[in-house]
């Protein structure tokens, strides 16, 4: 969604920004629209191998990222869940150094859109099940250092949980399971990806959250190059970090989040700032 494909093979590389969702990130609103913006700064001074050693010497990446997003929720039901529809377009400002190559890009990356069905099991616990697709938009050159497309479909299925108390515990997960087409223009598939952001927090009441939050990330399955497996290339990690919530009287609320990835294995390690606006139309 935000974080571009930056690697000059695509081993390891993601569509969906790991760590984007945190509180409420399973709790459906009202029928209605709503205007959310994401906004990253991601930074990483490391990419590591498949033994988690750097792949490189010298290695900076750096990617800014203002991801507006409009929700639709319907009045309409199905399986007795509220139908809704997405639409996501990320607007990236990448810049990547290895050793003594760097170069920088900026524009539109990769847009996301899907429909969803939104439970209320109870007045605190609620789920949604979607289906993401990620749309080949953003620029991608196969001799490019720096990518802010990846030039190939994907397809993500999403399972995600939310138990929600203003004066209490706030729990969420948001799992995903990634189906990753060929890129044309190197014959490369990227393997299967499962991954989930999640979090936890205690509500201090007058709107306010505070707690951690992060994701976990593993590729299931090797890429492949030319039809051939690539051997020893499957990506993970995981990242923690503190998050705070505020939710207006009036509806929109606001999150805030720093994440620092650890057990890094054939993919950069860094930290991302995170804050996510939720406005109702």
């Amino acid at each position: 969604m935000f974080l571009p494909a930056v690697h000059a093979t695509e081993g390891g590389g993601s569509s969906y920004p790991m760590g984007a969702e945190n509180f409420m990130t399973g709790a459906m609103p009202p029928p209605g629209f709503y205007a959310q913006v994401f906004a990253q700064s991601y930074r990483a001074d490391r990419l590591l191998d498949n033994q988690g050693k750097r792949a490189v010497d010298d290695f900076h990446l750096s990617a800014d990222v203002i991801a507006p997003r409009l929700i639709w929720v319907t009045e309409q039901k199905i399986l007795d869940g509220a139908l809704a529809f997405h639409l996501n377009v990320p607007l990236v400002d990448l810049r990547v150094e290895v050793n003594d190559q760097h170069q920088k890009k900026t524009g539109l990356g990769d847009i996301i859109f899907g429909p969803s069905l939104g439970y209320h099991y109870s007045d605190k616990f609620h789920a949604i099940y979607a289906l993401d697709i990620f749309a080949p938009t953003g620029r991608y050159d196969r001799g490019d250092l720096a990518n802010i497309g990846r030039n190939y479909w994907a397809f993500e299925p999403v399972a995600a949980f939310s138990y929600v108390d203003p004066a209490g515990v706030n729990a969420d997960i948001k799992i995903m399971y990634d189906f990753n087409l060929r890129n044309n223009a190197t014959d490369y598939r990227s393997g299967q990806e499962l991954h989930a952001d999640y979090s936890l927090g205690w509500g201090l009441g007058n709107g306010w959250v505070v707690g951690v939050g992060g994701y976990v990330y593993r590729q299931t399955t090797d890429d492949r190059q030319d039809g051939d497996r690539v051997e020893d290339n499957k990506g993970r990690a995981v990242a923690i970090g503190p998050s705070i919530k505020y939710a207006s009287d009036s509806g929109w609320f606001v999150t805030a989040k720093w994440q620092k990835e650890s057990e890094v294995r054939n993919r950069p390690e860094g930290e991302a700032y995170w804050v996510k606006l939720t406005i109702p139309l």
